[in-house]
Order: structure tokens, then C-alpha cells, then sequence
């Protein structure tokens, strides 16, 4: 029988290792932002945006020096507690330290300048959406027990067939269902080398991936850099603010004034969390993920199940996929997913499998990558290329297993034979 019990030793090494964490990210918040910047200095973060509809209302101005002198402390206090006497969630020391340290660089990097924080959410926002539909594509595809890593090659095969179809159809709706429909035939490729000649499943997540990035630019460099106005130029869908809620301060210029797929992929989430948890299909789904075995007796067809599930995961890519073109910059350009897939796929981990967890780790991954942009424009002084490792150095992160640790869908990865 398995031993379930802690490991005392441990416990008391983590606790103790968090607090001296916390402890010194709080001195280095004293040192290197609260003692270098002088008396009087305010930092302004903007609350309104200037071109949206919200109702107006003041800027949060902030006295810099003494704000960070309260962060420090805060992290400081943190940390004698936890070795005093521990914090039972790992998610709250995570919170308290991720908040901290980024509130405390933010309001001394923007000192004695104007911050637009609600340009920041909004533009974090829009950046995590196609990282979330990648973490969507991962969940469905997992939970049905199936290892999906090539969902950047899906990516990138979607985007490229949606700028050709927006382009020769001049109709930007139909290059979306053609970018969904793309991820399909990809995902479905995936599907049934895995499940139907029991391919080991990493092995054509990366073919996926390498022929994704292959055949898009080899077409890109033959045809679509020759072909721009006719190939390439597709224009991108309009965003809308959705009446009433665009008003509400803050939140209405960062949720309710974007783009249709950033709209369709939170209904997405909650969908598919509905879906997931609250259906007959979504417990069949859950049950060959876990248990194939079990399912097929109580008479699931596992094989369907995991086929389909693919499938739709594949779907959810292929939107991802069409925010990069006709979502975005309305042109197709090799590689320019830029990874966002694997990231991903981070994001589902970080969120445990669960659709609404998935897109919450991608709002954080999405606040890192428009982060370094805000930066830039800031002129902190910190070279832009380490700001462009932002995005990454957080994926890292969360797969070290410093968040917590997640535990997969126990058949995840895991071929079926009846």
C-alpha cells in the first residue's frame, strides 16, 4: 500500500526555503527600488483609456519611496511568518511574492512618469488569448488521455490558411472558419497516428510541429512575400465594445472592447468548463482520460472519444491561430506564433488541466509579455532582449514546479488497446 503520509523533513525545508525567499526579494525590493529613488518622486499609473468609452475616473497616483518601502515590508513580514510558522497554500506565498515584486518594480520603473496601467491589462489581455486556445487545446486533448504538444504547428498552419482565404475572399468570417477548420484536419492528422498506429505521442506532437513550421514558410518565401495584395493582406477583424459594460471603469476597456476572438475565447472557457465538468460528455471524457479501461467496460467508446476531443482541440488551435493574422497584423510571417503554443501548454499545467485555470495562467503569461513592452516604452534601462525573455523565463518557472505541483490526467499520453 502506498504511503500517502508527508515527509516532515520536507515540509519544514519548503517552508523554510520560502520564507528566506520572500525574506530577500524583500530586501532587494529595499535596496534596489525603495533606497534608489528620492523623496517627493509619485509614480501615476492611468486608469482611463483615451480613446474608449468608460466613464472617467482619477488616476492612482502613488508617492514612489514610500510605496516600495510598504512592499518590502510586506514581503519581509511574509517571510519571518512563514518561518515562524508557515503558510499552508503555496498559491498565496506565490501571489504575495509575484504582486510585490512586480507592484514594486512597476512603480519605480514608472516614477515621476505616466503609466498607463489600464493599457497594460487591456493589451495583457489580448496578448493571452492565443496562449489561452493553445491551453484549451492542451486540456480537451488531455483530458481525453491524448499528449498533444504539436499545437504550435497547428498554430501556424491555421494562420497561414486564414490569411489566404481572408485575402481571396475579401470575407474575414470565412478566413476564421477556415483557420477552425484547419486546426481540425492538423489535430485529426495527430489523432490518428496516435490512436489508430499507437505512435508514440511527443514523437507526432513534434512532427506536427516541424512540419508546421516547414511547409508555412516555405510557402510563405514562395508565394505569400511575392503575392502580398493577393496572398497576403487579408486585414484584420474590427473590434467592438459591447454596450453598457465598455462604460464600466476599468474593466470596461480591458474585457469589453476587443476583438471577436478575444470575446469568443472566453465564452470558450466557460463552455468548455461547463462542458468538462457538468455534462455526460464531459464525464466520459474525464473517464477515459483517467480510466480507459473502466470506460470502455461501462460501454464509452474510448477510441471515438479521444478522436473527437482531439479534434475540437484542434479547433480551438486553429482560432488561436487566426489571431495572429486576421486577429492581429492581417499578414502571415514565418514562425509567428513565436512559441506561444508551448507556452501553452505551461499555462494548462499552471492551471491543472481545468479550462477556467488554463486561461487565468495565461492572463499571467500574457501580463509578462505585454510587460516587457510597457518597459520598453519606459526606457528602464535594462536591455530590450532581456525584456523579450519575460514571457519565457516565467514558463520556466512554472514547469520547475515552483507554483505547485500538478498532476495529469492519470492515461495521459498513454496509447489504448481494447
Amino acid at each position: 500500500m502506498m504511503n500517502t503520509k508527508k515527509n516532515p523533513e520536507i515540509d519544514m525545508r519548503t517552508r523554510i526555503a520560502w520564507g528566506v525567499v520572500l525574506i530577500v526579494v524583500g530586501l532587494l525590493v529595499l535596496f534596489l527600488f525603495a533606497f534608489s529613488t528620492e523623496a517627493g518622486q509619485v509614480t501615476k499609473f492611468g486608469l482611463n483609456e483615451a480613446k474608449g468609452e468608460a466613464i472617467t475616473i482619477p488616476d492612482l497616483l502613488l508617492p514612489t519611496q514610500p510605496t516600495n518601502y510598504v512592499l518590502a515590508l510586506i514581503l519581509i513580514a511574509f517571510g519571518a511568518f512563514q518561518l515562524a510558522r508557515g503558510v499552508k497554500s503555496t498559491s498565496t506565498l506565490v501571489a504575495v511574492l509575484a504582486f510585490s515584486f512586480v507592484m514594486a518594480f512597476l512603480v519605480w520603473a514608472a516614477r515621476d512618469k505616466s503609466f498607463s496601467l489600464v493599457g497594460m491589462l487591456s493589451s495583457s489581455v489580448v496578448r493571452a488569448t492565443p496562449i489561452a486556445l493553445a491551453a484549451l487545446c492542451g486540456v480537451i486533448s488531455e483530458r481525453a488521455g491524448v499528449t498533444n504538444i504539436g499545437i504550435e504547428g497547428t498554430m501556424l498552419f491555421a494562420a497561414q490558411v486564414s490569411v489566404i482565404v481572408g485575402t481571396t475572399t475579401h470575407n474575414l468570417w470565412i478566413a476564421l472558419l477556415a483557420a477552425i477548420l484547419t486546426g481540425a484536419a492538423v489535430a485529426s492528422l495527430h489523432a490518428f497516428l496516435v490512436i489508430k498506429f499507437k505512435v508514440d505521442q511527443i514523437i507526432s506532437g513534434t512532427a506536427v510541429n516541424i512540419l508546421g513550421a516547414g511547409v508555412t514558410s516555405f510557402v510563405s518565401s514562395r508565394f505569400l512575400e511575392k503575392n502580398i495584395d493577393t496572398l497576403n493582406n487579408s486585414g484584420t477583424l474590427p473590434a467592438f465594445a459591447i454596450p453598457l459594460l465598455s462604460k464600466i471603469p476599468v474593466l470596461g476597456p480591458v474585457l469589453f472592447d476587443n476583438t471577436p476572438i478575444v470575446y469568443l475565447t472566453i465564452l470558450l472557457v466557460a463552455v468548455l468548463h461547463v462542458v468538462l465538468f457538468y455534462t455526460p460528455w464531459g464525464l466520459r471524457t474525464r473517464a477515459v482520460g483517467e480510466h480507459p479501461k473502466a470506460a470502455d467496460t461501462l460501454g464509452v467508446n474510448v477510441y471515438l472519444m479521444r478522436y473527437i476531443n482531439v479534434m475540437i482541440g484542434g479547433m480551438f488551435a486553429g482560432l488561436g491561430g487566426a489571431y495572429f493574422t486576421v486577429g492581429s497584423v492581417g499578414r502571415f510571417d514565418e514562425v509567428m506564433t513565436a512559441g506561444k503554443g508551448f507556452i501553452g501548454l505551461a499555462a494548462m499545467i499552471f492551471g491543472k488541466w481545468t479550462p477556467i485555470g488554463a486561461y487565468t495562467s495565461s492572463l499571467i503569461f500574457g501580463f509578462a509579455d505585454s510587460l516587457q513592452v510597457k518597459l520598453q516604452i519606459l526606457k528602464v534601462g535594462i536591455p530590450p532582449e532581456f525584456l523579450l525573455m519575460a514571457p519565457y523565463i516565467v514558463t520556466m518557472i512554472v514547469l520547475t514546479g515552483v507554483v505547485g505541483k500538478a498532476v495529469a490526467p492519470a492515461a495521459d499520453g498513454q496509447p489504448y488497446e481494447k
